[in-house]
């Protein structure tokens, strides 16, 4: 630990108070009240380089209370990552390396992007799950190639946020004992002092999950801190919960303890006065050399990662196949071979034709998938009996002892927001391509951490079931109506509603194969049959033309598009069938992603769907996402469903062939 401990937090206290102020935006307080806690972390304790930010082996640092960005900006630069003065000078700015927020591969050294309160403890958790179960899948005897600790730290607000309840009692279970939180303990959330409305005893509650509690600890004596690190990284059984007494926004004569120092610029007058404080004589963004000596860290995290990387040129003389089985997973590469797999996988569900219901499918797909790809790591918050996320190749993951017991199936309880947030957690570490399911309804409970791994194109698999009113007599409450469509809304979420298993199989294979987002797989709880493929590989185009009017036993030009979904499907076919009796030509086009759907070339969608021939949709769902392909009707449910067998509501909703044919007719009237 260097001696000037005293200057490096001021460094980082002028540098957030300017940066701040320049923008004349930003949060001040918590860099200025945590920077004794950042000294004693990244001043030492931390393993990192700053020469390549994505060594596998380094510690992970997640700063769950992202509002104070300016803290882990001011350590990144200090510390020697590539982040010049320059970019702090931006802070908020359009195009600067400095967002509002922490943003991962935007900054250097960020390893996920926070924000939204809660998600970042939430995410630690899915990474020292990763580190761990790595741990014990590729480390032998006199190699550890995977050891390191994942750090967070965190405020009130992270506290109240009810995922850092679910993601923190999991950490407990699973025995996470190289995850260390320290928590921010300031009483000050943007409405003031919080302690009218948290009364919570936060050493209790993670006691009662499981944790280590240290402190409280002065959070502004760095040797204190850095004893306290040092006994939390000695933990064999539990992660640690650091409790840092804090003031917010420390330093600033008339700001320091106050909910003013939370969310705005201190204002020139407090600054000199803060300065002054501090006797911190120099100007704004001007760092001594001497400070910059004490920070830097690329010489230190050169010689962990020489040393690391000596151990592991050792581990893969001895265990080549391993080695190289490890570069790749974090590399986040599949396997050679992945594409046979896939290719026998289709043709194998096409010739069965089975009719089943499209959760069933997803298992019959992960069968294969998960027999061939150890990096799939799945799960359910409560419902694996029903959403079949569970395989052969995937017993249950248990902790009962010091080590993981080698399953890959994680039991989340009923925690659908946590199990997300996890998951990207476990995205963004590297090593595993997670995936989870519960009912598609529940999907409203994760959504913010859907998004969030959308925003950070991460390949995380989301397993909906139970996708529509064929549900049945659950009602409403669990009847997913909205729900297709508002996930559609994400951007950069790929959404499939596949109609049989083989499209069921090619969402699976593009959901694991993409690499630069999420995916959600809605499936059904019902039955449904099998629909005979002219050519295999245009499933993976998002639409494509499922059965043309000769092959209903017309020889004449489609007259309209019948455009479905999922479980829908096949009252289009029969509706087609329906129709070429009365001479009719309709041609079907089945659209199980309409976001990939809308990503291929303008010659490939005019052809699906031809300018000029009328265009029905049909979907158990809200009608208006349909509008955007030109239909002329869309055969949709606008209003909640009811309590009744599944069959019965789809007669009672008009989700028959009849009101297809019927529908068909009338646009063809009107177009006439």
């Amino acid at each position: 630990m260097p001696q000037n401990t005293a200057l490096m937090a001021n460094a980082i206290r002028a540098l957030a108070m300017d940066a701040v102020q320049a923008a004349n935006s930003g949060h001040p307080g918590a860099p200025m009240g945590m920077a004794e806690c950042a000294v004693a972390l990244w001043g030492g304790a931390l393993k990192h380089n700053p020469a390549d930010p994505k060594w596998s082996n380094r510690d992970r640092f997640v700063l769950s209370n992202g509002h104070g960005s300016m803290l882990i900006y001011a350590l990144l630069h200090l510390t020697g990552y590539e982040l010049p003065i320059s970019e702090l000078k931006a802070f908020r700015q359009l195009h600067s390396k400095t967002p509002g927020h922490p943003e991962v591969d935007v900054t250097p050294g960020v390893e996920t992007t926070t924000g939204p309160l809660g998600q970042g403890i939430a995410n630690a958790v899915g990474m020292a799950l990763a580190e761990k179960l790595l741990a014990a899948e590729f480390n032998r005897p006199s190699h550890s190639i995977v050891d390191h600790h994942t750090y967070v730290f965190l405020g009130d607000g992270c506290m109240m946020e009810g995922v850092s309840h679910e993601a923190c009692a999991l950490a407990g279970a699973w025995k996470l004992n190289k995850l260390v939180a320290v928590y921010d303990d300031n009483g000050i959330s943007i409405d003031g002092q919080v302690a009218p409305w948290y009364i919570d005893d936060v050493s209790k509650r993670f006691e009662a999950y499981g944790w280590n509690v240290i402190g409280p600890v002065d959070g502004h004596d760095v040797k204190a801190m850095a004893a306290a690190l040092e006994q939390a990284k000695a933990s064999t059984e539990k992660p640690t919960l650091i409790r840092a007494k804090t003031v917010i926004g420390q330093g600033s004569p008339n700001r320091a303890g106050t909910a003013k120092a939370h969310g705005e610029a201190l204002g020139p007058d407090e600054i000199k006065l803060t300065r002054e404080a501090l006797g911190w004589s120099h100007e704004p963004f001007v760092i001594p050399a001497a400070v910059y000596a004490d920070w830097d860290a690329k010489k230190a995290g050169a010689k962990a990662q020489e040393k690391w990387q000596k151990a592991f040129d050792g581990y893969a003389k001895k265990h080549p196949q391993l080695a190289a089985e490890y570069q790749r997973r974090m590399a986040g590469e599949l396997p050679e071979s992945y594409a046979k797999l896939v290719a026998d996988l289709l043709a194998e569900t096409d010739s069965k034709a089975e009719t089943v219901a499209s959760r069933k499918a997803s298992q019959l797909a992960l069968e294969a998938f998960t027999a061939a790809l150890p990096e799939l790591l799945g799960g359910s918050a409560d419902l694996t009996g029903s959403n079949l996320t569970n395989t052969k190749s995937t017993p249950a993951l248990r902790f009962d002892g010091a080590a993981p017991n080698g399953g890959r199936h994680i039991n989340y309880g009923v925690r659908e927001f946590g199990m997300a947030a996890i998951m990207n957690g476990v995205a963004l570490h590297g090593g595993y391509i997670p995936y989870g399911g519960t009912f598609l309804t529940f999907s409203d409970y994760s959504r913010n951490a859907i998004r969030m791994a959308a925003l950070m194109k991460r390949r995380v698999v989301h397993v909906f079931t139970h996708d529509s009113i064929g549900l049945g007599e659950d009602g409403p409450t669990h009847q997913s109506i909205e729900h297709a469509a508002s996930l559609r809304l994400i951007p950069g979420l790929d959404v499939w509603r596949p109609a049989d298993t083989a499209e069921t199989a090619m969402a699976w294979a593009a959901a694991i194969a993409r690499q630069d987002g999420p995916s959600a797989l809605l499936l059904s709880r019902q039955n449904l049959p099998y629909a005979p493929k002219a050519d295999l590989g245009l499933m993976a185009r998002g639409a494509y033309v499922l059965a043309e009017p000769r092959e209903v036993g017309l020889k004449k030009k489609a007259q309209a598009v019948i455009v479905a979904t999922g479980s829908e499907v096949q009252w289009a076919l029969h509706a087609q069938q329906q129709l070429a009796a009365e001479g009719i030509a309709v041609r079907v086009v089945s659209m199980p992603s309409t976001s990939v759907f809308d990503r291929q070339d303008a010659k490939y969608k005019a052809a699906v769907l031809p300018k000029g021939l009328p265009r029905v949709a049909i979907e158990a769902g809200v009608t208006d996402g349909w509008w955007k392909y030109g239909v002329d009707a869309v055969i949709g449910l606008d209003r909640y469903g009811e309590s009744a067998p599944g069959n019965v509501l789809f007669k009672h909703f008009g989700f028959t062939a009849e009101n297809v044919v019927a529908t068909v007719k009338a646009v063809l009237k009107k177009k006439r």
